[in-house]
């Protein structure tokens, strides 16, 4: 019996197959061509709280890759807002099973809507800005230091966004609490909202984030948060 288990086709198939193919049956796991910076590496997984972005396991389970959203062989770039972090698992699923045409991608990203305000923000000041996205200050504010976080592209709502302008609209975010926080030392919370549809409040129907500073004492009960 074991001589016989040990001689059929199917127990050396393996063997046969990895002999013939060699080190192109790997070639499905690698992360993308070129390597990516130490640096950029290391921000990626810091952002990412060190936990595969996709399935939520930590890099203390398994181990982590740096991914391109937008694939370095379909032209992406080694830019933070193009890189997220999978774990190793989800990343050669993704890789082997991934059939989405991103050839449309780019050039939506420059999609622009004539008449639009936030398309086109004229002379109003930049509090910060990144490829894919803008922060300014609301020209209605609810609180004193109001900033509005908004796509490049002509998009109406959050959910529409590509993930990298979820990325760049983040880092946005982040950038301009530590810029509120310096600037206003009294600011004691923050909200972030989204209006998404007429349903909800939304009035420009360009997707925008509000960043509000609050301070002790703004409202008489911020218990359960405060609406934009």
């Amino acid at each position: 019996m074991t001589s016989a288990a040990i001689s059929s086709p199917a127990a050396v198939q393996p063997w046969a197959f990895k002999e013939k193919r060699g080190e192109t049956i790997w070639e499905h796991r690698r992360p993308g061509l070129g390597l990516i910076p130490g640096r950029v590496r290391y921000e990626t997984l810091k952002r990412a709280r060190f936990r595969c972005e996709l399935c939520g396991i930590s890099a203390d389970e398994r181990a982590l890759d740096v991914d391109h959203i937008f694939p370095k062989s379909q032209g992406g770039t080694d830019d933070p807002d193009n890189l997220q972090a999978l774990c190793w698992l989800c990343n050669t699923n993704k890789g082997a099973g991934d059939a989405t045409d991103f050839r449309g991608t780019r050039e939506s990203y420059e999609r622009r809507e004539e008449g639009c305000l936030f398309c086109s923000l004229g002379s109003r000041k930049l509090v910060a800005e990144n490829a894919l996205a803008v922060m300014i200050e609301d020209a209605f504010p609810v609180t004193a230091g109001h900033l509005l976080a908004i796509p490049r592209r002509h998009v109406a709502d959050y959910f529409d966004l590509h993930q990298p302008e979820r990325n760049a609209i983040q880092r946005l975010l982040d950038e301009g609490r530590k810029t509120l926080s310096a600037r206003h030392p009294e600011v004691a919370g923050f909200n972030v909202g989204i209006n998404s549809g007429e349903t909800a409040g939304q009035t420009i129907f360009h997707c925008h984030v509000h960043l509000i500073p609050r301070r002790v004492g703004d409202v008489e009960n911020p218990r359960g948060g405060c609406a934009a």
